[in-house]
């Protein structure tokens, strides 16, 4: 399958989402919405309400805030696309956890082992600023990194815009034969 692995990057509010729903809404298999946010705050909460209610019901949903790699083998087949929404929460949670070399490790290691499809959405942070606290700066500099490898091995990468997607990294058959 072309573009098994797809990036879909851009800021908050960019529309990212919407473009990784539709791409998994197209290909016409099973689809699991894999969320990592947590609601920490009110705030949170209703941002993670207004993605549940955003999506129809032909979604499965499974929440995961640490344990990427472990959910994406244990549910990935021929037979569905696993939207993962969002790696920088999923980076966060990691940080926060004091885990985040040996899960980005295990995502990394499992990616061309996994039998289906997998569109991953994230915020791109580094257009900004060097922020001045070490916690924030090893968060912008650890989702560069993380983005640098996954654009190594995503098929398809795209960054989204104001709503519109800009293609980075597309599959192309013939120079893969």
């Amino acid at each position: 399958m072309a573009n098994r692995l797809q990036l879909v990057l851009g800021g908050a509010r960019s529309g990212k989402s919407r473009i990784a729903e539709q791409r998994v809404k197209v290909l016409g298999i099973d689809q699991i919405y894999l969320a990592t946010a947590t609601a920490g705050d009110g705030e949170m909460s209703q941002r993670i309400a207004k993605h549940q209610t955003d999506r129809d019901s032909t979604w499965q949903l499974i929440e995961e805030p640490i344990e990427l790699a472990s959910i994406l083998k244990l549910n990935s087949s021929n037979d569905n696309c696993i939207l993962v929404d969002c790696l920088t929460l999923w980076l966060s949670n990691c940080l926060h956890h004091e885990c985040w070399p040996e899960q980005k490790k295990a995502l990394l290691g499992c990616l061309n082992e996994l039998p289906g499809a997998v569109v991953f959405v994230s915020n791109e942070v580094g257009q900004g600023i060097v922020p001045m606290g070490e916690l924030t700066r090893r968060f912008v500099d650890e989702a560069g990194f993380l983005h640098q490898s996954l654009a190594v091995i995503c098929d398809r990468v795209t960054m989204v815009v104001a709503g519109l997607p800009q293609e980075l990294k597309t599959f192309d058959l013939e120079s893969a034969l």
